[in-house]
């Protein structure tokens, strides 16, 4: 009788055990889960990684890891490898976010395995077959717009002319002269390339759209991301409001880590 009870007890000691040790891992495993912390951030044409400079004070103020992609701008294909290397680098689940030419390089890229969900910053959403330049020319382009044809090595620029009112409207005149002097020299043919895998299809999509733009009209965001079924917000500002409005984005930002948390 003592046989049977005592080893009745160890049974139901050992059972206790287990639970205990299955509830603590899976709190563990969960509170892991929840923390999507790193952000990477990757450019468009006519630019630099250092125009994320106040999104980046504001992502890292509030506990992100951030870290700015420098596109060589040359093609799709070196853009979405560039990306890729950054992400490489993560050290967990990572919000990849895109401005302009950048959300196409996202598209193509976004299927990394550290990428937990994407988000367009006034910028390209491409599916598979289609390039950034399918977009553009899906509506008039704004009077303001002063992207140039290609010079005689392919390379596209922005005109000094309207750069301050078709880029940066919100921006001080001295900061968007700045930025027309750094402007990255961009390959046209990049422009052209289609995506071949488009990481909207697999990966939660997050959009702004900045209703003052000059660059991409607000209603060619619109209908993107209204295709790819993308959670938008609309913000008031210029082709770079992630510089004028950049506590706003970065809110769009932390909504779209917020909600892959536990995923």
């Amino acid at each position: 009788m003592e046989k049977t009870s005592l080893k009745n007890k160890l049974k139901s000691f050992l059972a206790a055990a287990s639970l205990a040790l299955l509830a603590t891992t899976a709190a563990v495993t969960e509170t892991v889960a929840q923390t999507v912390k790193n952000v990477v951030l990757v450019h468009g044409a006519f630019a630099d990684g250092s125009g994320y400079k106040a999104l980046y004070n504001v992502l890292i103020k509030k506990g992100y890891h951030v870290t700015i992609v420098q596109n060589p701008l040359t093609s799709l294909e070196d853009d979405a490898a560039a990306v890729k290397l950054a992400l490489d680098k993560q050290d967990g689940p990572t919000i990849l976010a895109g401005h302009s030419w950048g959300g196409a390089v996202i598209t193509q890229a976004g299927n990394h395995p550290k990428v937990a969900a994407l988000v367009y910053i006034a910028a390209f959403q491409p599916d598979n077959g289609e390039s950034a330049f399918t977009w553009f020319q899906s509506a008039p382009p704004a009077p303001e717009n002063g992207v140039l044809p290609p010079d005689e090595n392919g390379i596209v620029y922005f005109s000094r002319e309207k750069f301050h009112a078709g880029f940066c409207a919100d921006l001080p005149q001295a900061e968007a002269d700045f930025m027309y002097a750094s402007q990255g020299a961009f390959y046209g043919k990049a422009f052209g390339t289609p995506i071949t895998n488009a990481a909207w299809r697999n990966k939660p999509a997050f959009g702004i759209v900045a209703t003052e733009d000059k660059a991409i009209v607000p209603q060619i965001q619109r209908n993107m991301y209204k295709r790819s079924n993308t959670k938008v917000t609309e913000i008031k500002g210029s082709h770079v409001v992630f510089m004028s409005q950049p506590e706003k984005v970065a809110a769009v930002i932390i909504e779209a880590a917020n909600s892959v948390a536990g995923k």
